[in-house]
C-alpha cells in the first residue's frame, strides 16, 4: 500500500461514483413516486427551529453509525438522504477521496455536530458519502454535542422533519399573529425551510399596503390581510381544480408557493397578470408531480413550441387570452 493512489485506484474510484450517483438517482425517484422526501437537512433550518447553541464542550473521538447522520451544515443539497451523490461536479473530488481511503495514509476522522441522537456534517461529507457508497455502518468522527431548548427524541430522519415541520408551522402562525384569527389556518409545508418563503410574501403584501395607505402598517395587520386576500383565493383555486391529485404528497400550501413563482415569472416575461384560475390552469398544463405526467407534459409544451413559437402558453383560458391580446398570440392547447 502507498501513500497515494494509483490509476486503477483513482479509475475504480471514478465508477464508484457513476455507480453511486445512478443509484441516487433512482433512489430519489422512487421517492418521489411514493410522496417521501429524498433530501438532506439543513443543519441551519434544525438550529434556527431548535434555537441549537454549542456549549463550549470539547470534540470527543467516537464511532458514529452512519445511518444516524442526517444532515450537512452547508452540503446538504448535494448528496441525497442516503449521502449518495447527487451532484456529477462532485465526481473529481469524490473520486480522490474513495481512492485515498486505499492509500497508506487512510482518511482522517470527520468533525459531526449532535442533535439529539442524530448528526449533521460539519466537515467530511465527501467522506461520509465515500463510506456509504463502501456499505460501510460506522465512521470515525469528532463529535461536538449542541443543547437546544427543546428537547428532540427523533430517532430517524423522517421523525426529526416532521417535527421541525410542525414546530415550523406553529413558529409561523404565532409570529404572523394569524394564531389569534386563525388558529386551525390550513397552512402546511413538507419543507420546513420554505416558510421563509411566505414570511416573504406577507413582507411584500405588507409594503404594498403602506404604499397604498401613505402609511405603515403593523405587521399582524399585514399578515391577516395577506392570508385572506392572497393566500384563501389562490388556495381555494387549488383545492377546486384538483391539482393536488397530481402531486402526492405535497400539500395546498406547498403549491400556493409554486403558484405564486409561477404568476410571477409570467408577469415578468410577458405582461400577464393572471387571475387565481388562470395561474392554476398554466401551471396545470406544465407540470406534475408524477413523473410520466410530467415527462409527458413537457413534451407536450416543446412540440407546442416548435408548432407555435417561443411565446405559447399552455392552459390560458380563452377569456384571459382576449384580456391579453396585446402580449400574447392566440395559442390555444385545448
Amino acid at each position: 500500500m502507498t501513500s497515494e493512489p494509483t490509476d486503477t485506484q483513482i479509475n475504480q474510484a471514478l465508477q464508484r461514483f457513476r455507480d453511486a450517483h445512478m443509484q441516487a438517482f433512482l433512489q430519489d425517484w422512487v421517492k418521489r413516486i411514493r410522496g417521501e422526501s429524498s433530501e438532506l437537512l439543513s443543519y441551519d433550518e434544525v438550529r434556527r427551529a431548535l434555537q441549537a447553541r454549542e456549549v463550549g464542550v470539547r470534540p470527543r473521538l467516537e464511532e458514529v453509525p452512519l445511518d444516524k447522520i442526517v444532515g450537512s451544515v452547508g452540503r446538504y443539497r448535494d448528496f441525497n438522504s442516503a449521502f449518495l451523490p447527487k451532484n456529477e461536479a462532485l465526481e473529481e473530488r469524490w473520486a480522490r477521496v474513495d481512492a485515498a481511503r486505499e492509500t497508506l495514509t487512510g482518511l482522517p476522522p470527520v468533525d459531526l455536530i449532535k442533535v439529539g441522537d442524530l448528526y449533521f456534517v460539519r466537515d467530511g461529507n465527501h467522506r461520509v458519502s465515500v463510506a456509504r457508497a463502501h456499505g460501510e455502518k460506522t465512521i470515525e468522527a469528532f463529535v461536538t454535542p449542541v443543547e437546544t431548548s427543546i428537547p428532540i427524541e427523533a430517532k430517524n430522519a423522517e421523525e426529526l422533519r416532521q417535527w421541525l415541520i410542525e414546530a415550523s408551522r406553529l413558529q409561523f402562525l404565532r409570529r404572523t399573529g394569524l394564531d389569534k384569527h386563525y388558529p386551525d389556518a390550513p397552512i402546511r409545508l413538507t419543507e420546513p425551510g420554505r416558510y421563509r418563503d411566505l414570511y416573504e410574501h406577507i413582507s411584500v403584501h405588507r409594503w404594498y399596503l403602506g404604499e397604498a395607505r401613505g402609511e405603515e402598517v403593523p405587521y399582524e395587520e399585514a399578515a391577516l390581510s395577506w392570508y385572506e386576500n392572497v393566500y384563501l383565493p389562490l388556495a381555494r383555486a387549488i383545492e377546486e381544480s384538483g391539482l393536488l391529485d397530481e402531486f402526492p404528497g405535497r400539500t395546498v400550501t406547498d403549491l400556493y408557493l409554486w403558484l405564486s413563482k409561477h404568476r410571477e415569472e409570467l408577469r415578468e416575461r410577458y405582461g400577464l397578470d393572471l387571475d387565481e384560475r388562470a395561474a392554476v390552469s398554466t401551471f396545470a398544463s406544465v407540470y406534475s408531480g408524477k413523473p410520466l405526467k410530467r415527462a409527458l407534459k413537457k413534451a407536450r409544451l416543446k412540440l407546442a413550441r416548435l408548432t407555435g413559437g417561443e411565446d405559447v402558453i399552455l392552459g390560458l383560458p380563452a377569456r384571459q387570452r382576449q384580456d391579453d391580446s396585446a402580449v400574447y398570440d392566440d395559442h390555444d392547447d385545448s
